[in-house]
């Protein structure tokens, strides 16, 4: 800030400014503030006496402004002039050498916006919030350095270099007073663990500090006491002694664990009575007389809390609490409930559903104006709005209006369900295999669903088109109508096949859906000119037709549907075949998968699933080859081509000596892991081991598994999986596969 003060004085002197009034005040270099605020400012106006404090005054509130580099004033006969040097603008601002092109982490963490004006000290405070977010990270020594470059238009660049500093890796954690639980159960909570050897694979732990969650470790062992009934246990934050010569630390705890408390009695208070304590006791898991566990004691308030809330009281507070008796060691278990009153819905609001349309939303919902509020209804109703596939998420936030009245808001993202659906494979066979679908789940927001399918390879070529209705006319009634042909090549014939289907379904209850189908077809063989029909059974080749009824029942309550966490599918078909054609069997479906979300154990957003298929076909009188099983590929064993798993015999005409017969009885499971790997780009690692069996006679004739890794995209064009597969148990005329991809599968 520079003041002309001795010209100033020299102004007061010589011109007895004492005496003389101001006549006009005027700004020179003002663009942040307006004048008109800028004269408000002032302690004084036209036609007042000044002196020099007031001049000197009023410069220090407009620095203090933070708008200026530097303010000066003149005053000559009169006429009061105020100059200012404005700071710059922050035009661009760059991070380099950690997270470069993570806009989010930019945001977050330097906290400064493009048009913010340059100040050094919020440029050092980005600086030290940088190191921080280093530092969480579990690297120490970050050094960051602040460049600027003024720009042509007057404004600043800011770069901030950034040198990540050196990962911290536990070489040695030990525990003092531990006797009551093995320390090797605490790695399952906390999260700075030793160095295991070879840390650096999959499964083994690298070491690696994390300072964000060191504070909070103690905190997790404890807790981990309290499962166990050590409700006195003390832990100490870790001490820490690092090597900065090799960046390398070792830990310890001391931990005091005290005696085991069982449960002397378990008391219900309710401040008004809404539910009878019998059926609240049902749904306690925690016993009289047994060692207490906090992570029970958790869960029986929130079930607790659940059941309240069921009956409408959607305001209920449960406050657990422990009185303990240290003397013999038992502690009475309280539940204070306060229900509050009970809550009607007054209005539901939707909000975000750009495309789709909002009855098809709002019949998913289970709650509406009017209805007294339900816990289990708004949870279900997220879980059936994320089933549907058309959105990438779904909230329903409970909006208090008053003590009595609640409104409901709905906000959904909307997901892509139009698109162009890719999928593929290689195989040694049939070579490279390319699908093309254009399909939209939700046409025009109306949740019907229309596709075109065209599928092509060496061996390979089908069409095919569906649509159908999961409600129709918003009814608990669904409807299908599909038509295809297809054509498949083998090494020495090809099948063809035409059809059709129409089929109804019904939504029993909120998990519980029927479905009744027909469909027909028409199939037939073409073999090869060069073939030798002589030594080869045609009783497997016959032309056929196939008339069938479908019946099916179907259990899904998972919360997503392409990427579920939470819940299993389970569902059973019935085909008979026979009705006015050529083949006739039973053939029975089994299909099962459970859904783990595991963030809640190991606060990380890994996915566990299992799934399993068993599928059988009775023989009433005609069962064709192509009706028979396969295994292989996507969706039964990974590692081997489409199905090429199957019954086999000899054939000299075969392409490799073998005619894959189909077996009668199949079963297949698969155990993944998924876990986030580019979180912004919505991919995911999953690694998977599959293994399956198929036979006539025996299910367990052939046996063979795969195992591998692949990745699950959430792209701008749909679900994408592509999967790199291993074989297990390979065996002469096996035909493996190592890389598969699909899309618009649900994962």
């Amino acid at each position: 800030m520079k003041i002309l003060l001795p010209f100033l004085l020299l102004l007061f002197f010589t011109s007895n400014i004492s005496a003389e009034v101001v006549k006009t005040i005027k700004y020179k270099g003002m663009v942040q503030l307006s004048e008109s605020v800028a004269l408000r400012m002032l302690s004084f106006d036209k036609g007042d006496d000044i002196t020099l404090e007031m001049l000197d005054e009023a410069v220090k509130k407009y620095f203090k402004q933070g708008y200026f580099n530097d303010i000066w004033v003149e005053f000559e006969e009169g006429n009061l002039t105020f100059f200012f040097v404005e700071k710059a603008i922050i035009s661009k601002i760059e991070l380099k050498g950690w997270k470069d092109t993570d806009e989010e982490a930019k945001d977050a963490v330097i906290q400064i916006k493009k048009g913010a004006l340059y100040n050094e000290k919020t440029l050092e405070a980005a600086k030290k919030r940088i190191i921080e977010a280093i530092s969480q990270e579990g690297k120490i020594d970050s050094v960051v350095e602040i460049e600027t470059e003024y720009l042509e238009n007057g404004s600043v660049k800011v770069i901030f270099l950034v040198n990540e500093g050196e990962e911290v890796i536990i070489e040695k954690l030990k525990y003092s007073g531990v006797n009551g639980i093995d320390s090797d159960k605490f790695d399952t909570v906390i999260a700075n663990k030793e160095h295991d050897f070879m840390g650096w694979f999959w499964g083994q732990n690298d070491g690696k500090m994390s300072l964000r969650d060191l504070e909070y470790d103690n905190l997790r062992i404890r807790d981990l006491y309290m499962q166990y009934g050590y409700l006195d246990a003390k832990v100490q934050e870790p001490f820490v002694r690092v090597n900065f010569n090799h960046y390398t630390a070792d830990m310890s705890y001391k931990i005091e664990e005290g005696e085991v408390y069982s449960i002397e009695k378990i008391a219900i208070f309710q401040s008004e009575n809404v539910m009878d304590e019998e059926k609240i006791r049902e749904i306690i898991s925690l016993e009289e007389g047994e060692v207490f566990n906090i992570k029970k004691f958790r869960s029986d308030a929130e079930k607790i809390k659940t059941a309240i809330a069921d009956k409408s009281y959607a305001f209920v507070q449960v406050v657990p609490d422990l009185k303990k008796n240290k003397d013999n060691k038992t502690v009475e278990v309280v539940f204070k409930i306060t229900p509050g009153d009970k809550v009607k819905i007054r209005n539901v609001v939707i909000s975000g559903n750009n495309r789709t349309l909002d009855r098809i939303i709002r019949r998913e919902l289970y709650l509406g104006p009017g209805d007294m509020y339900s816990l289990t209804d708004l949870k279900d109703s997220r879980n059936s709005l994320g089933r549907l596939g058309f959105f990438e998420g779904n909230t329903i936030e409970e909006k208090r209006i008053d003590n009595q009245t609640m409104d409901l808001v709905v906000k959904v993202k909307e997901a892509p369900t139009g698109n162009i659906q890719i999928g593929g494979g290689y195989g040694s066979y049939g070579g490279l295999l390319f699908s093309l679908a254009v399909n939209d789940r939700n046409i025009w927001g109306s949740g019907i669903n229309v596709g075109v399918k065209a599928e092509r390879s060496q061996t390979t070529q089908s069409y095919s088109f569906n649509i159908s209705n999961n409600r129709l006319n918003d009814s608990d009634f669904s409807g299908n109508f599909s038509i295809f042909h297809s054509a498949y090549t083998y090494n020495d014939y090809s099948v063809f096949s035409d059809g059709v289907s129409v089929g109804v379904g019904h939504r029993f209850s909120r998990f519980v859906s029927g479905y009744l189908g027909y469909g027909f077809s028409s199939n037939s063989y073409d073999f090869d000119d060069t073939i030798d029909l002589s030594v080869t059974d045609t009783f497997y080749f016959e032309d056929y037709s196939k008339s069938g009824v479908t019946v099916s029942a179907k259990w899904d309550n998972t919360d997503d549907y392409y990427l579920p966490r939470v819940g299993f599918d389970l569902s059973q078909s019935f085909e008979k075949t026979g009705l006015g054609a050529d083949a006739n069997y039973l053939k029975s479906r089994t299909s099962f998968g459970k859904y783990l979300g595991l963030k809640e154990w190991i606060d990380f957003d890994a996915i566990l699933r299992y799934k399993a298929r068993l599928s059988m076909v009775m023989n009433n009188g005609y069962i064709p080859l192509a009706e028979k099983f396969y295994m292989g590929g996507i969706g039964s064993v990974r590692g081997y081509e489409s199905y090429s798993l199957s019954p086999s015999i000899a054939d000299a005409n075969a392409f490799d000596g073998i005619r894959r017969l189909g077996g009668e009885k199949t079963f297949s499971n698969s155990l993944e892991l998924s876990i986030p790997l580019i979180p912004k780009a919505k991919m995911r690692l999953v690694s998977f081991l599959d293994w399956g069996f198929i036979g006539d006679e025996s299910i367990n004739e052939i046996s063979r598994g795969g195992y591998g890794l692949g990745l699950e995209w959430f792209s701008p064009v749909g679900p994408i999986q592509l999967m790199f597969a291993n074989p297990l148990n390979v065996q002469t005329g096996d035909k493996p596969s190592s890389f598969e991809f699909t899309m618009g599968q649900r994962f």
